[in-house]
């Protein structure tokens, strides 16, 4: 309060509005790899822009495609716009030896990647240290790929079956990724054919992620991320690798699986939108882990201004209103369930969730109920006959 000593008219200003609290970006990617130039910008974290950019960084003139040249390709030709790489070189290392930070260590320091991919890696240490790396940061998923060999891709489709957990089959094992509880990883099958993006005379196989990454900010940029990336044409893919059967779809998803199927009218399309969380959980669903990442990272940065302010009504108040106020344009956007705001959502912030002890440990605390939009996966059109004929009345 300012001490007025000699008479006059003073004029103060005070802050009475609220603060708006601004989403996050959701489609900025992380890929590792290893680059066509495989000593070019050696574990460090360059933002890239375009696929020119990535050519000047990472391409020589006698350079041949890599996963990662091909996953960054498909990625802008599918509607990204940033991301960051890191090339490990011929280590093919993902994570460092402990001495010093690199692979997917440097990609911790970069608040803006939603999106990870480490292109063409298929073993279970490269999907463990994807899936570890988003779980730890919760902030951001990963893409995972599955092998390119066929006879491998094969096997994948005996997921859950006698003979893919036949003991004398070793070979058929660790090629699914674990599952992640919290649904920090989705799993897309198989890879696809594209033209070769340094001699685009060749066709070449690629891995899905990068072009799966690229629907995924496109579909944010047109829809939201609140909406299924799936049934979404694959830009550059001119065919798959296997050919998925409705029947073993039917398996695939259930397991977690993301199939790339081709349609004979409509192309080649992603056709799921799972996480690699159980069946039954709430985080089985892509689009509601991204969302959810959304908000809570968006929340989090734009309210940095209540630390250390009095811990006082005026104080929850102000929190109601400000989250209220985001979640409500959630709403409006088609993000969140329900007819009205009140069943869309619900922010508790008052003397119930902050007792004089909570206070007392220099904590306010926050309750927020969220009620996602879930895709239409599965539908269902029930048709039966219906008797001919029309009844008249006579006036």
């Amino acid at each position: 309060m300012p001490t007025y000593l000699t008479p006059g008219i003073y004029i103060e200003e005070v802050s009475t509005g609220a603060r708006p609290i601004e989403a996050v970006g959701t489609s900025t990617a992380g890929f590792i790899g290893v680059a066509p130039h495989a000593g070019a910008r050696l574990q460090e974290v360059v933002p890239v822009n375009n696929w020119s950019q990535f050519v000047r960084e990472y391409v020589k003139e006698d350079s041949s495609s890599t996963p990662l040249a091909k996953a960054v390709a498909g990625f802008f030709d599918n509607g990204g716009r940033r991301c960051f790489v890191v090339n490990v070189g011929q280590s093919g290392n993902l994570v460092g030896d402990g001495r010093k930070r690199q692979g997917l260590d440097l990609f911790e320091e970069v608040d803006e990647i939603a999106i990870v991919a480490a292109p063409g890696m298929s073993d279970p240490a490269s999907y463990d240290a994807l899936l570890t790396h988003c779980e730890k940061l919760k902030d951001r998923i990963a893409i995972l790929d599955p092998p390119e060999d066929v006879d491998d891709t094969r096997r994948l489709l005996d997921v859950g079956t006698a003979e893919a957990a036949s003991a004398d089959k070793p070979s058929r094992r660790g090629v699914k990724p674990r599952t992640s509880d919290g649904g920090y990883g989705a799993f897309y099958f198989p890879w696809i054919t594209v033209r070769d993006p340094l001699s685009p005379s060749k066709l070449v196989n690629a891995p899905p992620s990068g072009h799966a990454a690229g629907v995924l900010a496109r579909t944010d940029a047109s829809r939201g991320v609140h909406k299924a990336p799936a049934n979404e044409v694959i830009r550059g893919a001119v065919n798959v690798t296997y050919r998925v059967t409705r029947e073993e779809q039917g398996e695939l998803n259930q397991n977690g699986v993301n199939c790339i199927r081709f349609f004979p009218r409509d192309g080649i399309r992603l056709w799921g939108a799972r996480t690699l969380a159980e069946g039954a959980s709430e985080w089985r669903y892509l689009n509601v882990r991204r969302l959810f990442n959304m908000i809570e990272e968006s929340i989090a940065q734009s309210t940095r201004w209540v630390v250390f302010e009095p811990n006082d009504a005026t104080l929850w108040k102000s929190i109601r209103r400000d989250v209220g106020a985001f979640l409500t344009r959630l709403w409006r956007s088609g993000a969140l369930m329900g007819a009205t705001p009140e069943e869309a959502f619900f922010v508790q912030c008052d003397e119930e969730t902050n007792p004089p002890d909570v206070i007392d440990a220099g904590q306010v605390i926050t309750v927020i109920g969220i009620a996602p939009v879930k895709p239409a996966e599965f539908i269902v059109f029930r048709i039966g006959q219906h008797a001919s004929g029309a009844e008249t009345t006579e006036a």
